[in-house]
Formats: C-alpha cells, sequence, structure tokens
C-alpha cells in the first residue's frame, strides 16, 4: 500500500521570480495596476489643463492691456487734432509723439496676448491623449502575447 503526502507548502504556486501566480492575485493587480495608470493620466490631465488655463488667462490679460493701451491712443489722437488745431507745431507734434508711443505700446501687447493664447491651443491635454494611447497599444500588444 503506498501512502499519499500532501503536496509540499505552496506547491501549485511558484515565487514572483518569473513564474506563475494564482490568477486572482494576478487579476487583482492588474486592476490594482489600471487603476494607478487612470490616476496618473488623470492627474496628467489636470496639470496639463491647468498650465493652458494659465496662459487663455495671461493671453486675456494681454489683450486687455492693448484694448486699454489702444483707447488712450485713441485718446491722445484727439487730443493732437486739438492741439494741432489750436496751437502752432510745437505742441501738436509733442501729442503726435504720444500717440505713437502709445500705439506701439498697443501693438506689443496685443502681438504678446496673440501668441499666448496662441501656445494653449488646442485647450486639450494633448500630451494626456497621447499616452492614454500608448497605454492602451500597450495593453492591447500584452493581452495578445
Amino acid at each position: 500500500m503506498s501512502t499519499m503526502q500532501p503536496p509540499p507548502a505552496g506547491a501549485g504556486r511558484r515565487s514572483t521570480h518569473g513564474t506563475d501566480e494564482p490568477v486572482s492575485e494576478l487579476v487583482q493587480r492588474a486592476s490594482q495596476q489600471l487603476t494607478e495608470l487612470v490616476r496618473g493620466e488623470l492627474r496628467l490631465a489636470q496639470a496639463e489643463m491647468k498650465e493652458k488655463g494659465r496662459r487663455y488667462g495671461k493671453g486675456g490679460g494681454l489683450f486687455g492691456g492693448a484694448g486699454m493701451a489702444g483707447f488712450l491712443t485713441l485718446q491722445a489722437l484727439v487730443a493732437t487734432a486739438i492741439a494741432a488745431l489750436a496751437v502752432p507745431l510745437p505742441v501738436w507734434a509733442a501729442a503726435l509723439i504720444v500717440t505713437a508711443v502709445l500705439g506701439v505700446i498697443a501693438a506689443v501687447l496685443a502681438m504678446s496676448g496673440k501668441k499666448q493664447v496662441d501656445q494653449a491651443a488646442p485647450p486639450t491635454p494633448e500630451q494626456t491623449v497621447e499616452s492614454v494611447k500608448a497605454d492602451v497599444a500597450e495593453i492591447k500588444e500584452s493581452a495578445q502575447r
């Protein structure tokens, strides 16, 4: 008669050094890793959208500054026209110089604002979208193995 001995402890399971593990542990680990991956992608999207929001805000502020400088330019132009009609050359020439300086300031602010808005566009988290696409491709590739 032969006596059957129970399998040694840990039989049916292999160590984590490149060997098999129970399916439940693998599913649990995959679920945990997927959750961590999604959370990481959401944090990346949040950071990216926050940066784009800052750029839109800065661009809007610069456009506001350009509008104010443009309004002041129009006021100075009116003052220049009045001075040109009421007083000899030196007064209106000075007013014209002020008008030109304000016009240059308005142009510089407008170009800076446009640059900021262009850098923020499009308002989508591009890096996150690319990262998620790469993650999906990696998961599909791993599933086919």
